[in-house]
């Protein structure tokens, strides 16, 4: 099982906030492959500027200090995230349901928003 990071799990787990024990456990097991969407540093790129999240450094230079890769949006995914029904309209959920299923991936998360998704979830 490789996992899709939602931002708010990755926001936690860089803070060092615990998460439920099977995602913690899946997300540090070498044998499985954690990546982090671009959509979601873009969104925490957001909030930074606008003032509503503190963090140092640059998500890059998260990335690049942790075990997760960054996974790029395509047109396929774009397409994907336009599709999806009207369940929610935040475009930064929507596109990683659309990544989620895509690229066979389990979203972590907390949100229950994702529950009315056809996309595998592993509680954050």
């Amino acid at each position: 099982m490789n996992l899709l990071l939602d931002t708010h799990i990755l926001l936690w787990w860089l803070a060092g906030v615990p998460l439920q024990p099977e995602a913690h456990e899946r997300i540090v097991d070498p044998a499985v492959g954690v990546v982090v969407s671009a959509a979601t540093v873009w969104e925490i790129a957001i909030k930074r500027a606008l003032g509503k999240l503190r963090l140092d450094g640059s998500m890059e230079e998260h990335l690049r200090g942790s075990a997760f890769h960054s996974l790029a949006i395509t047109a396929s995914h774009a397409e994907r995230a336009g599709a999806l029904p009207p369940v929610h309209r935040d475009p930064f959920d929507r596109m990683l349901v659309a990544q989620a299923s895509s690229e066979g991936l389990t979203l972590v998360t907390r949100d229950p928003v994702f529950d009315s998704y056809d996309v595998s979830i592993l509680r954050g």
